[in-house]
C-alpha cells in the first residue's frame, strides 16, 4: 500500500509541474525529411553446420546462381538419375537484409543492416553476409550490404538437452551497407517548409506560428490545420538550412494535452493526466468474501427401533465479511490529487482503483478519454 501510495504522489507531482516551452524542433518534424526501409535477400556463408541444409530449395538455388555468376561451373548432369543434381550445405542460409536509409544520405556513406532468416538455419553465429543488394519501395537499389554478422543469441544442444539464449537466428552488422544512391528529396527544391506537429493539436500548430511570425515578420509561417504550418523559406539551400536552424530552435509553449486516464489490466499500471476531472459523485468501494464450512454427520438410528436406518447428514455453516469501508465524496471539478488522496484513503489497490475509473466513466461522472490497454 506505502508503494502504491508513493507511486500515486510520483504521478501528482508530475502532473502539477507548470508547462514549459518546448523547442519546434522537439515538437515538429520537417514534411518529406523522413527515413527510408530498404530491404534485400541474400546468403550468409560460413557457418559451422547450423545452415539450412536441403530443408529449403531457394537456398540451393540462389547459391547454384551466385556460384554461376561467379564464373564456377555448377551445371554438371548427373547420369544416373538424368537431372541436375541438387545443391545443399549446411554452413549457408538464406536470409532478409532490412536496413532504414536516413534522410539526405549521400552515396558512400555508411548504414547499419539487420539479418532475418528465412529457413530452417538454427543460427547465423559466426556467418558472413555475401553481397546483398538493398533494394526501396520503387525497386531500385540504394545500397549494397556485405560483411560478418554479429549475433549475441546462442543455441547449444548436448546430450538431449537445448538451451537458447537470445535470438541466433538474427543478427546485425553495423555500417555493413555502403549507400550507392540519394533518394529525391524536396526539401530543396520546394517553394515552402512545412512543419508537422508531432501531437497534433490546434493550440499548438497556432502557437508556433505566432512564434515564428513575431521573430521573422507576419505572414512568414501559416497554420493550416492542427498539424500542418507552412513557412516561406529563403531559395538559396545554404540560407534555407540558416533559416530551418533558427526556426527549429525557437521556444514555444505547448497546448496542454487533452485529458486522458491510460490503463493497463495486465500490469496494473494507471497513467492520469493532469487536466483530469470528476463531477459530483460518492464512490465506495470493497470486497465481500463468503466463506463455506461443511461437516459430514452420520445420524445412528436407534437399536431398538424396529426399521430404523443410519442417515448421513450434510452441516453447511456460512459466514459473510463485508468491510466498513468508508464512502468517498468528489465534489465538482475535483482536479488530480484530489482524486488520488480519496482513492488512497480508502487503500485501494491498483486493480481496485481500474475498477473504480471504470464505474466513473460510465456514470458519466469521469471527464477523461479512459484508454484500456
Amino acid at each position: 500500500m506505502k508503494a502504491f501510495t508513493k507511486l500515486f504522489g510520483f504521478f501528482v507531482l508530475l502532473s502539477a509541474a507548470s508547462v514549459q516551452a518546448d523547442r519546434i524542433k522537439d515538437l515538429t518534424e520537417v514534411a518529406g525529411v523522413r527515413a527510408n526501409q530498404l530491404v534485400g535477400y541474400g546468403l550468409v556463408v560460413g557457418l559451422n553446420g547450423t545452415g539450412d541444409g536441403g530443408a529449403v530449395p531457394f537456398t540451393g538455388q540462389s547459391l547454384r546462381s551466385m556460384l554461376r555468376e561467379l564464373g564456377v561451373n555448377v551445371d554438371g548432369v548427373n547420369f544416373d538419375e538424368g537431372e541436375v543434381p541438387a545443391i545443399t550445405s549446411e554452413n549457408v542460409a538464406a536470409v532478409m537484409v532490412t536496413a532504414s536509409l536516413p534522410p539526405f544520405a549521400k552515396p558512400g556513406q555508411k548504414v547499419d543492416v539487420n539479418i532475418s532468416t528465412i529457413g530452417a538455419a538454427d543460427s547465423l553465429r559466426g556467418g558472413t553476409l555475401i553481397m546483398t543488394r538493398l533494394r526501396g519501395v520503387d525497386g531500385n537499389v540504394y545500397a549494397i550490404a556485405q560483411g560478418p554478422l554479429i549475433s549475441t543469441g546462442l543455441a547449444i544442444d548436448a546430450a538431449g538437452d537445448e538451451v537458447t539464449i537470445g535470438i541466433p537466428t538474427s543478427g546485425r552488422i553495423p555500417n555493413g551497407a555502403s549507400v550507392e544512391r540519394m533518394v529525391d528529396n524536396p526539401f530543396l527544391r520546394s517553394d515552402h517548409i512545412v512543419l508537422n506537429v508531432l501531437a497534433g493539436d490546434f493550440t499548438t500548430s497556432n502557437s508556433i506560428s505566432n512564434r515564428i511570425n513575431e521573430t521573422f515578420g507576419q505572414g512568414t509561417a501559416n497554420a493550416m490545420d492542427g498539424v500542418s504550418i507552412v513557412v516561406r523559406a529563403p531559395n538559396d539551400p545554404g540560407q534555407r538550412v540558416s533559416f530551418l536552424s533558427m526556426i527549429e530552435n525557437l521556444d514555444v509553449t505547448p497546448g496542454e494535452p487533452a485529458a486522458k486516464i491510460v490503463v493497463n489490466s495486465r500490469t496494473g499500471t494507471v497513467v492520469i493526466s493532469r487536466n483530469v476531472r470528476v463531477t459530483a459523485a460518492a464512490v465506495t468501494h470493497g470486497p465481500i468474501t463468503v466463506q463455506i464450512s461443511a461437516t459430514n454427520e452420520v445420524s445412528q438410528a436407534n437399536p431398538f427401533a424396529a426399521g430404523g436406518e443410519t442417515v448421513e447428514i450434510q452441516n453447511a455453516d456460512i459466514e459473510v465479511d463485508e468491510p466498513a469501508n468508508p464512502m468517498f465524496l468528489f465534489q465538482p471539478g475535483v482536479d488530480l490529487r484530489e482524486i488520488v488522496d480519496a482513492i488512497n484513503e480508502v487503500g485501494a489497490t491498483p486493480s481496485s482503483l481500474i475498477a473504480i475509473l471504470e464505474a466513473l466513466k460510465s456514470s458519466g461522472s469521469l471527464r477523461a478519454e479512459l484508454v484500456v490497454i
